[in-house]
């Protein structure tokens, strides 16, 4: 057992009574079990803190913290803090993982040298339906360099989530997840990718992502719907800037990918929002109209991407009233 390295599995867990012990289990039963499991309690309201510490009563590998609510990348960061082991990987505490997911990409990582490897994932809802994959994974073990990645994830095909994968420990010694961001994983992961080479990605579907109404991470407010969207453009901004630096190559790539996210934010956004005195709607907008051309030269942007690209510079808010009135028909 000593001979193994350890893992550090981080959970934040916040008012998830319901179907946080099938995670927890799903994590203790692994067949690699050199693992530290950290339980960070966001501030539940609801019993699920007393439900960690008899968890943790369990199993000696399990340790709880609790803290104020500050959400997920807060929650993340106090498990970072606490890490002992040489690999960190992260969970969601309403999902849950097959029994040799840490077996399988710790025996990558050592065999391929990657600083990463991933696992392919599905999603199920509460009434168990298994539902269209998000990222679909290779047919056999790949080793990805670290741009053949970010150009998968600029392109909407490559997997950022945190929870399918896992770390050398050291990507993490100057870094910690973004705090009131959403779609953090993308915006860190994309940063890791300048150090090390070669991410590793595994055929094997052993992340389970399970889809509950009232998850923190799975809203259907409107509202937070539109801030989802918001941030997803603040992370092209970022990446478009990371990419001139480091991964100059992918300069067309990460232009279209901004522009698909603002496309995708205009969708998304609630029409009472889309008003003149909304600055950052605007700035979106004139973002489109002072890019269009630029656009319709890309060669990655599909012809559908432009043809909205052309539509929302022109008229927005006109746009969307049409477009959800031909939704309704």
């Amino acid at each position: 057992m000593d001979a193994q390295p350890l893992i550090t599995v981080i959970v934040p867990v916040y008012n998830i009574m319901e179907y946080l012990p099938r995670c927890v289990h799903s994590i203790t039963g692994q067949t690699y079990k050199n693992l530290q499991i950290i339980l960070v309690d966001d501030g539940s309201t609801d019993g699920t803190a007393e439900l960690c510490d008899r968890l943790a009563a369990e199993d000696s590998r399990i340790k709880v913290y609790h803290k104020e609510n500050g959400g997920s990348s807060s929650a993340r960061n106090m498990g970072l803090k606490h890490a002992e082991g040489a690999y960190v990987g992260f969970i969601d505490s309403d999902d849950y993982i097959e029994p040799d997911m840490y077996e399988k990409l710790l025996a990558g990582i050592e065999k391929s040298g990657a600083y990463i490897a991933q696992v392919g994932r599905d999603e199920i809802d509460e009434d168990w339906n298994r539902l269209p994959d998000i990222c679909i994974p290779p047919a056999k073990a790949t080793l990805y360099s670290n741009v053949e990645l970010l150009r998968e994830l600029l392109l909407h095909k490559g997997d950022c989530s945190f929870c399918t994968k896992l770390f050398r420990r050291e990507l993490f010694e100057e870094r910690e997840f973004p705090i009131g961001k959403l779609n953090e994983d993308f915006r860190l992961l994309v940063h890791m990718l300048t150090e090390g080479e070669g991410i590793l990605s595994l055929p094997d579907r052993c992340y389970h992502v399970f889809y509950r109404q009232g998850s923190n991470s799975r809203k259907k407010d409107k509202n937070e719907f539109s801030r989802v969207f918001a941030d997803s453009v603040d992370n092209a901004d970022d990446v478009s800037k990371h990419v001139d630096k480091y991964f100059p190559e992918l300069k067309e790539t990460a232009f279209r990918f901004g522009i698909f996210q603002r496309l995708e934010y205009l969708l998304h956004i609630p029409i009472s929002q889309m008003r003149r005195d909304n600055k950052y709607y605007m700035n979106v907008v004139k973002y489109l109209r002072k890019n269009w051309w630029k656009g319709m030269r890309n060669r990655i942007l599909t012809k559908k991407n432009k043809i909205y690209h052309t539509l929302f510079a022109i008229a927005p808010r006109t746009i969307r009233i049409v477009h959800k009135k031909l939704k309704r028909l």
